[in-house]
């Protein structure tokens, strides 16, 4: 393990909020969500208890990729506002003890980027990853063909206008000479301006970044060892420069990436050796956004009872004995990229089980905007900003506008346009109508955020030990919460040895009679046995 200053205190209390952006509120009507949007909404964030936020990239972009593809990583998007508007969307976040994340593409541009334009017309430049024409001019399996003067072709990092950033291979080749070492110039260079973007950043006041696609900077690296040798090197620049700052990866495979550098790893609908299958065992009912690869399963928050917990937990203990106390691993309920929880058949009222499960494991909780309330995966939508990913991977129905009341556009815009389609349903879920009903899921997240935070046994750090991994899911955190979750539709029970349940701290459907535990449908509870 290598010896990294300890994380930020602050980071085992944070309850993430993930924003995207062009969809949360637009505050000038034109359709599109900007950041003086999001601060208006700051009292919201605020009421939920959420403490940490991390924004979608901001930066200037032609939006082939919804701003993954970056024009300027040092200048943000003028449909959002100005570096100054997000400089004072940070302080008045701060103010309400709310930390901003941006996220940092590390790993490609958008082919427009003037590091991109010079490199297409200047052989000596190796910021980008350039193969030379074949003899027959065909460029080598994988490589666009040179928009500019330059011969050759680049390698793409996922879309063809997003050009890999050239970090070197990992393993070099006399047959493909364009493989350049990870100390070439050309990497060495692409190192630096990661050290520049993130300090200019956190110097304005920002927490820390999420790092998109963390772990393809280096090509033909099996093992990730030269990838991760890079984010070594950038952990100890930011504890030496930025001590408080935090790295969180897409990435995956948690015993891997904190390890390397991160302080936090998200369980993904993919990564690792297992293709993401933890988090697609929880939520991945076969709707929304659906990898044809991916290998069909029932997850268990599913009526039909048919799944189970323990992929993820086996996933989440092999993950945690790896990491010790080096980091933690964030479980979302969704994200931009996956479904949200309330998807296909999935109804309301299994939502409740799901977030008592999200926000009382030994995880750090990752909220997806709207999720609070329940807002639907809305499908069919048409591409948008290169949201179609397949025939069934539509990430647009995750991107749709936040719900906020009943005025037009769900109080998201005024425009006529909205960047997305809002749920077109009469009793879609708003956040005004679900704060004014105390019964509502609404409360129910805010009052578990509550619980979480003023708990410290039902936080990331606190012990757990599983008592079922079945349904009911049946856990006891730091020696004295249990934890009784049913996310199916029939009744279930689980006979409790040696523990007597008292206060019941928050909980729905669950009932105990002597040494027996019964959870009605969807039902959950977390009860103080400490007694």
């Amino acid at each position: 393990m290598n010896s990294f200053r300890p994380a930020p205190a602050w980071l085992a209390d944070a309850v993430f909020y993930q924003i995207y952006p062009q969809s949360f509120a637009d505050s000038n009507g034109d359709g599109i969500g900007d950041f003086d949007g999001i601060a208006q909404r700051l009292d919201h964030l605020e009421w939920l208890g959420v403490n940490t936020v991390w924004l979608n990239p901001c930066f200037d972009s032609p939006f082939g990729d919804a701003g993954y593809d970056v024009a300027d990583y040092l200048n943000v998007a003028p449909r959002y506002g100005s570096n100054d508007d997000l400089a004072k969307l940070v302080d008045l976040a701060g103010r309400r003890g709310i930390r901003v994340l941006l996220d940092l593409v590390a790993g490609h541009t958008s082919a427009e980027h003037p590091w991109f334009r010079a490199s297409a017309n200047d052989p000596d430049d190796h910021r980008y990853i350039w193969a030379p024409e074949g003899r027959s001019g065909v460029t080598p399996d994988g490589f666009v063909a040179s928009p500019g003067s330059r011969p050759g072709a680049y390698l793409p990092n996922f879309f063809d206008f997003q050009p890999a950033l050239n970090f070197g291979y990992a393993r070099e080749s006399s047959a493909e000479p364009w493989r350049q070492p990870v100390d070439a110039e050309g990497p060495r260079a692409n190192r630096e301006a990661l050290r520049t973007v993130m300090d200019h950043w956190l110097s304005l006041g920002l927490s820390g970044f999420r790092v998109d696609m963390a772990a393809s900077l280096v090509k033909d690296d099996p093992d990730k060892a030269e990838t991760s040798r890079i984010w070594t090197e950038l952990r100890h620049w930011l504890d030496r420069t930025h001590p408080d700052a935090v790295l969180l990866s897409e990435w995956g495979e948690p015993e891997v990436s904190v390890p390397a550098g991160f302080h936090t790893d998200f369980f993904l609908h993919f990564g690792g050796p297992t293709d993401g299958l933890a988090l697609r065992s929880l939520w991945s009912n076969g709707t929304g956004t659906v990898n044809e690869t991916w290998d069909p399963l029932d997850c268990f928050f599913d009526p039909s009872g048919q799944g189970s917990p323990r992929p993820f937990v086996e996933a989440w203990q092999r993950a945690s004995s790896a990491l010790g106390d080096s980091g933690f691993i964030s479980l979302p309920t969704a994200n931009h990229d996956f479904s949200r929880l309330n998807c296909g058949p999935r109804t309301a009222e299994q939502l409740p089980a799901a977030f008592a499960f999200q926000l009382t494991w030994p995880t750090l909780p990752a909220i997806y905007y709207g999720d609070e309330i329940g807002m639907r995966y809305i499908p069919d939508l048409p591409d948008t900003e290169g949201s179609v990913l397949g025939p069934r991977y539509n990430r647009a129905g995750s991107r749709t506008p936040m719900q906020w009341d009943d005025g037009p556009n769900a109080g998201f815009s005024t425009s006529d346009h909205p960047y997305l389609p809002v749920d077109p349903s009469p009793d879609r879920p708003t956040v005004a109508a679900q704060r004014a009903d105390d019964t509502s899921l609404l409360h129910l997240v805010r009052r578990l955020i509550a619980l979480r935070t003023t708990t410290p046994e039902l936080g990331a750090g606190g012990s757990v030990e599983v008592l079922h991994a079945g349904y009911p899911f049946v856990y006891v955190r730091g020696g004295r919460y249990l934890v009784v979750v049913n996310p199916q539709r029939g009744q279930a029970s689980y006979r409790l040895d040696g523990i007597r349940p008292g206060q019941s701290l928050e909980a729905s459907g669950v009932g105990i009679d002597g040494d027996t535990v019964t959870a009605q449908g969807f039902g959950f509870g977390i009860f103080d046995v400490s007694g």
